[in-house]
């Protein structure tokens, strides 16, 4: 197996998780839900780590502190995804070990989207090697086949960043579903990565357009992969 697939599938098994129920899931994403807190012994999550909320993506965690229950606000209880702390403490306590008490402590967590995380560890990956690099040359070659585009599109998203999939289509003169599906192709390379909006190139994308620079074609038009 290539080098660059190992790391593919080590980078899925490595990807952690922290559970949400479903009830949570938008207020993730559209950023609602910015607060989870944790009945746990020890902290199981550390800033900067990114993990994987099944089936919307991944998200970041900004700031981990343990704090007793009397310190929670509705604010609080709020920004995660409650009406108000009385809420909270009602989700609470049928999970709880012991009886909870103003003083009981438990794990404030801030978090953010991510994004859908798709190949998530393999595209914060930029230890490139000689060989990874000629793999993805030769995969964005094939993709190349019925027609340069994949350069153009990397191009695109870096220059508008987290902007709607369907204006970008609108650039190369596209239709907004077909772009998203070659979008897709770039991602499972690690190149890029998804957001609620639009894409981003990732650090792993960047990485390679540093190693192997290419040449974008002259029409971003002309350059509709053929099916």
């Amino acid at each position: 197996m290539h080098t660059i697939f190992a790391r593919l599938m080590r980078g899925v098994i490595r990807t952690h998780v922290l559970l949400f129920q479903k009830r949570f899931h938008a207020g993730l994403v559209d950023g609602a839900v910015r607060l989870t807190f944790r009945q746990w012994d020890k902290p199981h999550v550390k800033v900067g780590g990114r993990y994987r909320v099944h089936p919307i993506g991944v998200v970041e965690v900004e700031g981990v502190e343990q704090v007793s229950l009397s310190s929670i606000t509705d604010d609080d209880a709020r920004a995660g995804g409650f009406t108000s702390r009385a809420e909270l403490l009602e989700f609470m306590a049928p999970v709880a070990k012991k009886r909870l008490t103003p003083s009981t402590k438990v794990f404030r967590v801030a978090l953010k989207y991510g994004g859908d995380g798709d190949r998530v560890s393999i595209a914060l990956e930029t230890n490139l090697t000689a060989d990874d690099v000629a793999e993805i040359e030769k995969r964005l070659e094939r993709l190349d086949r019925g027609g340069a585009w994949t350069r153009d599109v990397l191009a695109l998203i870096d220059t508008h960043q987290r902007v709607a999939a369907s204006q970008l289509a609108l650039k190369f003169g596209r239709e907004t579903l077909p772009f998203k599906v070659d979008v897709r192709k770039l991602k499972k390379l690690g190149l890029t990565q998804s957001f609620e909006v639009g894409y981003e190139v990732s650090p792993r994308g960047r990485r390679f357009l540093e190693l192997s620079p290419g040449k974008a074609s002259k029409k971003r038009t002309a350059a509709k992969p053929k099916r």
